[in-house]
């Protein structure tokens, strides 16, 4: 499956943003899908992550309450509003399609390629 980022942008703090991910080349619905991103100097970090039927799988700590997946299968889109922006969520986001390969255990086998959000102070 092919997947294209995009939405990313330079805002200010406590603003907001939504980032779209379209998939295409296998059935959309057959997939976990999850929002990552990777800060400049820092490891990836898994912001969040939905279920085929849309269920959320969870959300990192960092984003309760300010962030929101969401996906619309008709359309093979996969959501991440971000609300009251901080400058720590400035990174790199990106979108992965995955399936679970034991408990609680998501492998995720396919990238999108990025997209940069820039929260300014």
């Amino acid at each position: 499956v092919q997947l294209q980022a995009s939405g990313g942008g330079l805002v200010q703090a406590g603003d907001s943003l939504r980032l779209s991910c379209v998939a295409s080349g296998r059935t959309f619905s057959d997939y976990i899908m999850g929002w990552f991103r990777q800060a400049p100097g820092k490891e990836r970090e898994s912001v969040a992550a939905v279920t085929w039927g849309g269920g959320v799988i969870h959300y990192a700590d960092s984003v309760k309450g300010r962030f929101t997946i969401s996906r619309d299968n008709a359309k093979n889109t996969v959501y991440l509003n971000m609300n009251s922006l901080k400058p720590e969520d400035t990174a790199v986001y990106y979108c992965a399609a995955g399936s679970p390969v034991a408990t609680k255990k998501i492998e995720y086998n396919y990238w999108g390629q990025g997209t940069q959000v820039t929260v300014s102070s």
